[in-house]
């Protein structure tokens, strides 16, 4: 039995029974089935479908949206801006699938040859909690417009959301079963990969977790994306806009109670310019409101589990015990729910907890460099390579960003993700791109096509 409790009140709302072998297996060959059938749907019947389900979720944007914050404690402002977002992702492989996958004419000794691109088969997508309806979309807009169909492994812990996904496509006429839900309990997940019906794994989430997945993928000889943890640095120099940086930045880190794989988590701050930014850094922190995420002027909701908070505040504690300074928050609050205030650490050095591991949370930690060199150096010593960004003048900030190791760089904005550009990481934030052009080839086949010798 999967059990959800409200993280702003501490109390189960709702139980939802795990599927067995036996629904596994159903909804297994439910989606071979369809495949054989949305296989041979040409783009403009695709696009239909996506378009209908996009416009279904705005038009019910008001009920969809709650289930986010009661779930996984979204505020309200932030669920509704992800409705839309999952929205768009929708319409937008809807209008460009077809020349994304349009046919590469290669020169060859044939008097044609070329390579198109073709559907796999059912993809399994094994998802996070953190953002349900947009993280759906970005691993199914893409792979049903390719011609594949979808089950979908929502996590445990948002099964209303899993379900009202699910049932979007039931609701506008979809064709039966294209894109299912499969509520299953964690160790269940090796089954479903490993079923033969299943022919590529998308998997959002640890880089702990996504070891296991892709090692089940490759035993089982299936393509892979994964999208994985970061520790994502955002450098501030000397030259840069501060209050721009110092606005980006607090967004950034403190967007769903900073439970974001792309947040700022380590903010590096050229040595000039350390105390102004911190200052101004603290301004904007402070002006934050953290509470029910049920009510539109909340900035910043719980935190989704009881264990992801007590781990960071084991990462806070650990870090002013090494030495940096706490300037707000860091004490675990009393009262019912999962929260935790928003907290500024500065004078972290690069050894210590917060920057050496992923902090899940509405913590800003914020590190000295000396120079530009040095602040490079410091954004890339981790094991993570998910995204990054800088502030610094246009010309010097591309400049710079070929040095940065991640699989994304923004230079003076904000890092997001947006579904016309890719997006992923390299070193232990994971391989494989989502999102854009790249994306839709992630479960296609790559197919050579040879006709006729050239005649003389």
């Amino acid at each position: 039995m999967l059990q959800v409790i409200n993280p702003a009140t501490g109390k189960l709302v709702r139980e939802v029974a795990a599927a067995t072998a036996d629904d596994i297996d159903r909804v297994m060959e439910r989606s071979e089935t369809a495949y054989r059938a949305w296989r041979h749907t040409t783009f403009n019947e695709r696009a239909k479908v996506l378009r209908d389900v996009a416009q279904y979720m705005r038009d019910h944007i008001e009920t969809l949206a709650p289930l986010m914050t009661e779930e996984m404690g979204k505020p309200k402002k932030e669920a509704l801006g992800e409705v839309t977002k999952a929205a768009w992702c929708a319409d937008h492989y809807a209008a460009h699938a077809e020349s994304y996958l349009a046919n590469d004419e290669l020169a060859s000794d044939a008097s044609h040859s070329y390579v198109r691109y073709l559907p796999l088969g059912p993809v399994l997508g094994v998802l996070p909690w953190n953002a349900p309806f947009w993280l759906a979309f970005r691993f199914c807009a893409p792979a049903l417009m390719a011609g594949n169909t979808c089950v979908m492994k929502h996590d445990p812990h948002v099964p209303a959301c899993a379900e009202a996904i699910a049932e979007l496509f039931d609701q506008v006429g979809a064709p039966a079963n294209i894109m299912q839900n499969l509520p299953l309990a964690t160790p269940d997940v090796a089954q479903a990969i490993a079923d033969k019906r299943i022919r590529g794994v998308s998997f959002t989430g640890s880089d702990r977790a996504g070891a296991k997945v892709a090692s089940m993928a490759a035993a089982a000889i299936k393509p892979a994306v994964l999208e994985l943890g970061g520790s994502d640095p955002v450098i501030v120099l000397a030259d840069a806009n501060l209050d721009e940086a110092a606005d980006a930045i607090t967004t950034s880190r403190i967007i769903n109670a900073g439970q974001s794989c792309i947040a700022a988590k380590r903010i590096i701050v050229e040595a000039p310019v350390y105390d102004d930014f911190l200052a101004r850094l603290e301004q904007r922190l402070r002006k934050l409101t953290l509470g029910d995420p049920a009510r539109e002027d909340t900035d910043v909701g719980p935190i989704a589990r009881d264990d992801l908070r007590q781990n960071l505040h084991r990462q806070v504690t650990e870090t002013i015990e090494q030495g940096a300074r706490c300037v707000i928050g860091g004490e675990m609050p009393d009262g019912a729910g999962y929260y935790y205030p928003v907290t500024l650490l500065a004078d972290v050095e690069p050894h210590m907890t917060a920057a050496c591991e992923e902090t899940f949370g509405p913590v800003a930690v914020v590190l000295k460099a000396e120079n530009a060199d040095q602040a490079l150096t410091i954004a890339n010593d981790t094991e993570y390579g998910l995204a990054a960004s800088i502030w610094t003048t246009a010309e010097r900030g591309e400049m710079l960003s070929l040095q940065m190791e991640a699989g994304q760089v923004v230079v003076n904005g904000l890092v997001k993700t947006d579904p016309r550009l890719p997006s992923g990481g390299i070193k232990r934030s994971g391989y494989g791109r989502e999102l854009g052009p790249h994306g839709i080839h992630a479960f296609v086949n790559a197919q050579q096509v040879w006709i006729g010798p050239k005649q003389d």
